[in-house]
């Protein structure tokens, strides 16, 4: 395989197509993510896998400090 087409090959690997659903499967194991989750993040920042890694931790980081914010001091 020449190079431009491995780039090529690793591009489309790097794109989360949510039209098929085995792919949108396999793409929220690898995030360790719903199916939903991984669709809304694609419809939010396309569907480049990097954004789409970026935007998910984002929102699990904010789910935790909403989290914390609502538990009781202990005071």
């Amino acid at each position: 395989m020449s190079r431009l087409e491995t780039r090529a090959t690793e591009q489309k690997s790097e794109r989360i197509d949510v039209s098929w659903d085995y792919e949108l499967c396999a793409w929220a194991r690898h995030f360790n993510a719903s199916q939903n989750q991984v669709k809304e993040a694609v419809a939010a920042v396309g569907d480049q896998a990097e954004r789409v890694r970026e935007h998910l931790d984002r929102q699990r980081q904010t789910h935790r400090r909403e989290q914390a914010a609502e538990r009781p001091s202990g005071r």
